[in-house]
């Protein structure tokens, strides 16, 4: 039998930003679901110095397909390579490199290179591939340069940030709360409207309207992976104008004596260029990492809480029923 034959593509893009700020972008791969658009969610299996496996969810020709990739880190050669460890169909293998070449002057040629092999090596399919990678690649470029390319300090316009919340019940409930988002408009006071839709596999995609303290509303469309009763993790499409990039996670984990522990963890990237517009001549990126930590977490303990008050009552509801001795 014939071996597939193995094909390849080359994208690149020349960055206004040093090489190792790149590189540390890329490496840092659970920021990859608010930086790159087509990355929804980041799982690490393994994690090393010079190595790390993970699964990852994204979206490839406007679906979103899962996989799970090794990668090895070489961050003296500025050099990063990846590959699939098992492929889903029509992909029979992938894998690749990123490059980052310094350039005279202090900017970086960022190059990204791809390999892979189509199941039965159908035309038809490496079509299909080919135009993924034509179409998901240069939105990755593409969005180093817009986080480091205006030239500030990438830890200044990426901001990640963690919220918690004890529950007198069980997780299960909790995240069925959360995972019953449809709802939200009836449950939640900050959430105005909702359109959400859910596939057979279980990814929703999901529009609302919501109100900051401060009055303004905001649509934002997330699409959303669930992990029953896990975990539900989000990455919004359509963002508020203050945000280039916006992913989240909510945790569920139950704790001792029918309690539980929710986690709202949030990683956003700033648009510098929005600062004046949004929040007024003058104010800084620090006014707007303090602007979203606040704006964001109080939404997300607004709809812990509401889990929280859902869980206790199931919990509250059960103890009542419970037959006596």
């Amino acid at each position: 039998m014939n071996r597939p034959r193995q094909h390849r593509t080359e994208h690149s893009l020349e960055v206004p930003a040093p090489a190792r700020v790149l590189y540390d972008l890329v490496a840092d791969v659970t920021a990859w679901p608010a930086v790159f658009g087509p990355s929804v969610h980041v799982r690490h299996l393994e994690r090393g110095d010079r190595s790390e496996r993970f699964e990852i969810w994204a979206t490839v020709n406007g679906e979103v397909s899962n996989w799970t990739s090794r990668r090895t880190l070489d961050p003296e050669g500025l050099r990063i390579t990846f590959e699939q460890e098992h492929s889903r169909p029509p992909i029979a293998s992938m894998g690749g490199e990123w490059h980052f070449r310094e350039l005279p002057g202090g900017g970086t040629r960022v190059v990204l290179l791809h390999h892979f092999t189509a199941v039965d090596d159908d035309p038809a399919t490496v079509r299909w591939i080919t135009e993924a990678l034509d179409r998901n690649s240069p939105e990755e470029l593409g969005a180093l340069a817009r986080v480091a390319g205006p030239g500030h300090p990438v830890d200044e316009v990426v901001l990640s940030f963690t919220d918690t919340l004890e529950v007198a019940g069980s997780a299960a409930d909790a995240y069925a709360f959360v995972h019953r988002a449809d709802l939200w408009a009836e449950r939640l006071p900050h959430v105005s409207r909702v359109r959400m839709t859910q596939t057979p596999s279980g990814v929703q995609d999901l529009e609302m309207d919501t109100v900051t303290a401060d009055g303004s509303a905001h649509t934002t469309r997330s699409v959303r992976i669930c992990e029953e009763p896990r975990w539900i993790a989000y990455k919004q499409r359509v963002t508020p104008r203050l945000l280039l990039g916006h992913s989240g996670l909510w945790e569920f984990a139950d704790g001792d004596g029918g309690t539980a522990v929710l986690t709202a963890r949030h990683t956003v990237v700033l648009d510098p260029a929005a600062v004046p517009e949004v929040l007024g001549e003058g104010r800084t990126l620090a006014d707007a990492r303090a602007h979203v930590r606040t704006a964001l977490g109080r939404n997300s303990l607004a709809t812990m809480s509401h889990a929280a008050a859902f869980a206790e009552a199931r919990s509250a509801r059960s103890a009542r029923s419970a037959p006596t001795a």
